[in-house]
């Protein structure tokens, strides 16, 4: 099946919704990073739930970062999305691992540690929106929710699950995050807290064969859902030699003629999706005409 978002209103537009499943995408990425198990979980995490806030983007050129810079083993997570749910990352050490936490699970928050999650979005203004909050429990999911709280003022809960099979591949992932509406009724309230305390995790659903469709169905029980869209999501860089050269060139004349001095040529690794761009010397130096015109 392949990964996709859903978005949704219910109770007369006073919760918005989104639920999607990402299992594909978590794969690419840990093949690309060749990350352990429970970094497959915090990257895919993240990677889920920026496919998510992407799609409440309105421009087709917005875009957003979602930064983890925290002081645990598990090093700095980033990730990026636009508005079609593109979505790429990277992490910092991919293959550290940790004993499984009390629960027996995977202990992403002991690898993440204590920091920062920053949320940048870039939506074509001259300067982009940043919001950045300290991490609740470095799970993500609690995190992201603690965000929309302080940051955006939207009481929000979010839900994030990646499930490993047992040889280190990705068997199940996916998300959703729940809103309430300025305008939301006590009852409404009371009745969508009720129900998200009742449900099993996300990827327990996804395992039990629940699509998005119906891991919204169980967590708004007894509300109109009304399902209004659905967007593919999946793993996409996009980089490419032309982007790396605007790159090297941006740099500047000093530090391309130094590259050039040292009689070397360079290799450039795109953290993103792990391709390496090599330049020799003959090319830098048409890079560095270039700076100077």
């Amino acid at each position: 099946m392949s990964d996709y978002i859903i978005r949704a209103t219910a109770a007369n537009n006073q919760i918005r919704c989104f639920a999607s499943t990402t299992r594909n995408l978590v794969e690419e990425a840990r093949k690309i990073h060749g990350t352990s198990p429970v970094g497959t979980a915090a990257l895919g995490r993240l990677l889920t739930a920026a496919g998510i806030m992407g799609t409440m983007m309105k421009g087709d050129n917005d875009s957003l970062s979602i930064i983890v810079n925290a002081d645990g083993p598990m090093g700095k997570i980033g990730v990026t999305a636009d508005s079609k749910a593109n979505v790429k990352g990277y992490i910092s050490n991919p293959d550290f691992q940790n004993p499984p936490n009390y629960r027996g699970k995977l202990d992403v928050g002991g690898a993440i540690g204590n920091g920062t999650l920053k949320v940048i979005k870039d939506m074509g203004m001259k300067e982009p929106y940043i919001g950045t909050t300290g991490l609740i429990t470095g799970e993500i999911a609690e995190d992201l929710t603690y965000y929309f709280a302080t940051s955006e003022q939207v009481p929000t809960s979010v839900g994030l699950g990646v499930l490993m099979n047992k040889d280190n591949t990705v068997k199940q992932a996916g998300g959703f995050i729940i809103q309430l509406m300025p305008f939301a009724d006590d009852d409404v309230v009371d009745k969508l807290e009720k129900n998200i305390k009742e449900i099993s995790s996300v990827t327990s659903m996804l395992d039990e064969g629940l699509s998005p469709e119906d891991i919204l169905k169980h967590i708004l029980n007894g509300f109109d859902l009304e399902i209004t869209a659905s967007q593919p999501t999946l793993y996409h860089c996009g980089c490419s030699r032309e982007r790396i050269s605007k790159a090297l060139i941006s740099v500047g004349k000093k530090e391309l003629q130094d590259m050039i001095n040292e009689g070397k040529e360079i290799e450039v690794n795109c953290h993103f999706c792990n391709t390496n761009y090599t330049f020799d010397i003959d090319q830098l130096k048409k890079l560095l005409s270039l700076a100077t015109q």
